[in-house]
């Protein structure tokens, strides 16, 4: 298994900046380690489906949806099992709850939250005009 648990959401007013965290842990996840694995931070606000925002390869490629490419950045520190969402220029339609999610293989920039098998519990962010 592979538990999956994100930190870092909160209310910030429009401009603002948050920095998003997932933890990853679980036997299966150590084995993950050494093959290849893709970690993804989707989005979902009041009333709409989940959308993809990023994702980050175990090999540091990185992608991110245009309507948060030059805001967001992601990140990882492999020594701490831990994937980063650091974001900036908050608008207010960036309010949802954001959730971590993984899955074994690479990602290519079509990716869908549909091949995520194994997702965090969600952390909400709130940005406020």
């Amino acid at each position: 298994q592979v538990q999956l648990v994100e930190s870092g959401g909160g209310s910030v007013q429009d401009g603002g900046s948050l920095r998003l965290s997932c933890a990853a842990s679980g036997y299966t996840y150590s084995v993950w380690t050494g093959s290849r694995y893709c970690m993804g931070w989707f989005r979902q606000a009041p009333g709409k489906e989940r959308e993809e925002v990023a994702f980050i390869n175990s090999d540091d490629s990185t992608h991110l949806v245009l309507s948060v490419k030059g805001r967001f950045t992601i990140s990882k520190d492999n020594a701490k099992n831990t994937v980063y969402l650091q974001m900036n220029t908050l608008k207010p339609e960036d309010t949802g709850t954001y959730y971590c999610a993984a899955r074994l293989g690479y990602c290519s920039t079509n990716f869908k939250r549909i091949d995520f098998p194994h997702w965090g519990q969600g952390t909400q962010v709130t940005v406020s005009s």
